[in-house]
């Protein structure tokens, strides 16, 4: 059961305190680089007039450009991610730095940045880079709250001896934060796991530009013809459609072995392959050796086109293994569609509900996957039901109950400081 459902989400319980004519929370959020699907919420944050939003860059490479590794190609997102709020790039060391070990990120201009800014909060996205522990001890020096918001669930996969050096150092690292903003169920699960107690996480849903991606995908049927024929589809056959990278995690080539499983069986249907990356000729050899027609392989789509292609096609689907969350899925409910996913999907038991709006397998399980995807291909009934309610459901999961989540955390963080610090009163 999500930890933020249909009903809970708009009840939320209001900040205290709060009115129209409170001063907004000066919040600063510590990212690597300008990310497409945060630029959004930090812009929309802003407008609410609830917060005065600033995000502290260590590098600026996303906006340069440059080979993307799982794509397997250079990448410039064609979406504005630097409007509506207020960027600042840490050094002139921002236009040379590259994610790479704990030490290529070291940002030690976070430290002035944090402790000048007058903030009411700070974000950490992440831990894995020194970064953020320069950011998370210059927070703490400067009395300022201070959150964290991640990805990991339980589900996902590391060997023993992984987990057990990686959690107590990480329960330690949590217990230094005001409180732990979960992206989802099985985030804030995780979260417990860890020791952080159940007041001190809130669930800021992971969400994408639900508003730009709802109106983009509208199109009427000529256009929308249109957008099928030209990333390929030949026919009127429901389109299955796969958008993420080419790579083994992902398992693309599990959906090309159930799609040809579907037409064995003498399901009419299309496949088609959105995205780049180290599997792709292996992929087109695949559907060579299985003598497979119907599939196309677009390529990769920027942002601004994606919309109508997702609103092009008539189920998506998303086999991966050990997958934090899987924003393109948030994408396609925007679009309307059904959705198919693996088990090990973080954002599943947030955003399917099983014959209600997709289906859900075992991640490696083709048959499973051929399963789950045939009553929606061959029902058109029960398609156009679940379809409308992927867009009812992702209506709830938006910037909107971020905006309340985040000045939730922050209200509480105040109180809980102004007790103890009560308290110590009392005490002397």
């Amino acid at each position: 059961m999500p930890f933020i459902t249909n009903q809970a989400a708009d009840t939320l319980p209001t900040p205290p305190g709060r009115t129209e004519t409170t001063a907004a929370y000066r919040v600063a959020f510590v990212n690597t680089h300008p990310i497409q699907y945060f630029a959004p919420l930090y812009a929309y944050l802003t407008r609410t007039g609830r917060f005065d939003l600033t995000a502290l860059y260590l590098s600026d490479f996303s906006l340069r450009g440059g080979h993307d590794r799982g794509f397997g190609r250079a990448v410039t997102w064609d979406v504005d991610l630097l409007s509506g709020y207020t960027p600042k790039f840490m050094g002139k060391a921002a236009s040379r730095r590259r994610i790479g070990g704990f030490f290529s990120m070291v940002g030690l201009e976070l430290w002035g940045a944090i402790r000048t800014g007058r903030f009411d909060a700070v974000v950490i996205n992440g831990h894995n880079l020194a970064a953020h522990h320069v950011a998370l001890a210059a927070a703490r020096s400067a009395g300022v709250p201070v959150f964290t918001r991640g990805e990991t669930h339980p589900r996902l996969k590391r060997s023993r001896w992984r987990e057990a050096l990686r959690n107590r150092p990480l329960k330690s690292w949590y217990s230094l934060f005001d409180g732990c903003l979960a992206i989802g169920t099985a985030n804030a699960r995780y979260y417990y796991l860890m020791g952080v107690p159940t007041d001190r996480v809130v669930v800021m849903p992971y969400a994408v530009d639900n508003e730009r991606y709802v109106a983009s995908a509208r199109q009427t049927a000529e256009q929308r013809a249109a957008t099928r024929a030209r990333i390929g589809i030949k026919s009127v056959a429901p389109a299955i459609l796969y958008a993420a990278k080419f790579d083994r995690r992902k398992r693309p080539d599990d959906l090309v072995r159930a799609y040809a499983l579907l037409r064995k069986e003498g399901v009419a249907a299309e496949l088609v392959m959105v995205g780049s990356g180290a599997l792709e000729s292996d992929l087109k050899a695949l559907v060579a050796e299985l003598d497979l027609d119907g599939v196309t392989f677009p390529g990769f789509v920027n942002q601004a086109e994606l919309p109508r292609l997702y609103s092009a096609c008539d189920v998506f689907a998303l086999p991966s293994e050990n997958e934090p969350w899987g924003l393109a899925v948030n994408e396609a409910m925007c679009a309307g569609l059904p959705i198919v996913l693996s088990e090990e999907i973080g954002c599943v038991e947030d955003l399917v509900t099983p014959g209600v709006n997709g289906a859900t397998f075992d991640a490696g399980d083709v048959e499973g996957l051929a399963a789950a995807l045939k009553p929606l291909l061959v029902d058109t009934g029960y398609r156009a039901r679940a379809a409308r309610a992927s867009l009812e459901r992702i209506e709830r999961w938006s910037y909107r109950e971020c905006a309340t989540a985040l000045e939730t955390a922050i209200a509480r963080a105040r109180l809980r400081r102004r007790i103890a610090g009560n308290a110590r009163t009392l005490e002397r």
